[in-house]
């Protein structure tokens, strides 16, 4: 578990734990916290350790792709195996009810004009919200290079910014702005998924005309060196848990996607998300 206790990686890892021992996939689940790093100190202890324990898996997503594309890590992705993807959540691009900004299309419009003079808030510089505004900003037919950013460690303090125009547009997941939703002060201006999600009343940016998809995925990965059967024993212990009523209660409980992949697809899928992200903050000046 490359994250602290109570986060969502986490509440992964134990949705996890508790439907292997429900389903009887494992006889028994120890679940190590090493956080720091956005992931990438989880990682490295994962793959560097001595011991040839194929039962292994990492927790990961979107969030570690995005350190190791600034460099921050020596361990790689390369020194695992691909097992499965998980679950996912969008992205929401929110803004004040009472903003002159009516939809993606109209925030996309304006940063075409000058990205410099719409500014965008989101979580910490180099996150997935910042990755999302570069690749938002490029899908309006902007220069990400020239977008303004501005990061938040934690919504509260970017809600405040929002409703203070210190920022035009903020991102988050559709759940932390639910509340600023119901209560009519916030407005969402679309969702980073391919279809409308059940339960969210947003517009996805493709329907506005932005040829944008992002999602903020969750997977697991086992250890380097895997025979076929490691990997097929490993996979299967996954899909016993997810088939768990114990697993469906959890993911229907925090609101996660169901969005399982794995074998080459998902290799693929990973290979192509890395490339992605690593682009988008190559072109914010924040990888090389």
């Amino acid at each position: 578990m490359p994250a602290a206790p109570g986060g969502a990686w986490d509440q992964t890892a134990h949705a996890i734990e508790h439907a292997l021992l429900e389903a009887g996939g494992a006889r028994s689940v120890a679940i190590t916290n090493v956080p720091g790093g956005r992931g990438t100190t989880g990682l490295a202890e994962f793959v560097n350790r001595p011991e040839r324990e194929p039962n292994r898996l990492i927790v990961m997503g979107l969030p570690l792709l995005a350190a190791l594309a600034r460099g921050k890590s020596a361990a790689t992705l390369e020194q695992t195996t691909p097992i499965a993807r998980l679950t996912t959540d969008y992205f929401a691009i929110a803004v004040p009810s009472e903003s002159p900004i009516g939809a993606a299309r109209d925030l996309a419009e304006a940063l075409k004009a000058d990205p410099a003079k719409i500014t965008v808030g989101g979580g910490a510089s180099g996150s997935v919200d910042h990755v999302l505004a570069a690749l938002f900003a490029r899908a309006a037919g902007a220069d990400p290079a020239g977008l303004a950013y501005a990061p938040f460690f934690g919504v509260g303090e970017m809600l405040t910014a929002l409703f203070e125009g210190r920022i035009a547009a903020a991102i988050a997941s559709p759940r932390q702005l639910e509340e600023q939703v119901a209560a009519g002060r916030v407005r969402l201006l679309g969702i980073s998924s391919r279809e409308r999600v059940a339960g969210i009343e947003a517009a996805t940016l493709i329907e506005q005309g932005l040829d944008l998809e992002m999602s903020n995925w969750r997977a697991v990965l086992g250890p380097a060196g895997l025979t076929a059967d490691e990997r097929a024993a490993l996979t299967g212990a996954v899909e016993t848990a997810l088939r768990a009523p114990q697993w469906e209660a959890s993911r229907s409980k925090k609101g996660w996607q169901p969005a399982y992949l794995s074998g080459e697809a998902f290799a693929a899928f990973l290979r192509r998300e890395q490339a992605r992200v690593a682009e988008a903050l190559r072109s914010v000046g924040l990888a090389k």
